[in-house]
């Protein structure tokens, strides 16, 4: 559970830091399945008696906005006419080469 819950932040931060708006997103879709992930190990730790249920319903309903969070912004990602990604030495956003969805705008 651990490992599924600190797989989360870090794949967001992994996928901002790539060169482009196609890597960010695949690493949003990771970090979405590491949310599923602890749910799942959520749930069987409720059924074999490791937490009351008082307490995985809270846990489910954190997991849930996390969930909601990701799917908005892998949408709104997808979604951009002008795909964006960070310029570290600039410290501003520069247009994506690779264009909105990762296709190339170089022939």
């Amino acid at each position: 559970m651990r490992r599924a819950a600190l797989s989360i932040p870090s794949n967001i931060a992994e996928g901002y830091g790539r060169k482009t708006t196609q890597d960010y997103i695949r690493f949003l879709y990771i970090a979405y399945g590491s949310t599923c992930e602890l749910e799942t190990q959520l749930l069987l730790a409720g059924d074999l008696g490791y937490f009351d249920r008082k307490n995985i319903s809270g846990f489910q309903s954190k997991i849930g906005e996390i969930e909601k969070m990701l799917k908005a912004l892998i949408k709104s990602l997808e979604n951009k006419h002008l795909s964006k990604i960070p310029d570290f030495e600039r410290g501003t956003l520069v247009e994506d080469p690779e264009g909105p969805r990762g296709e190339s705008s170089n022939p």
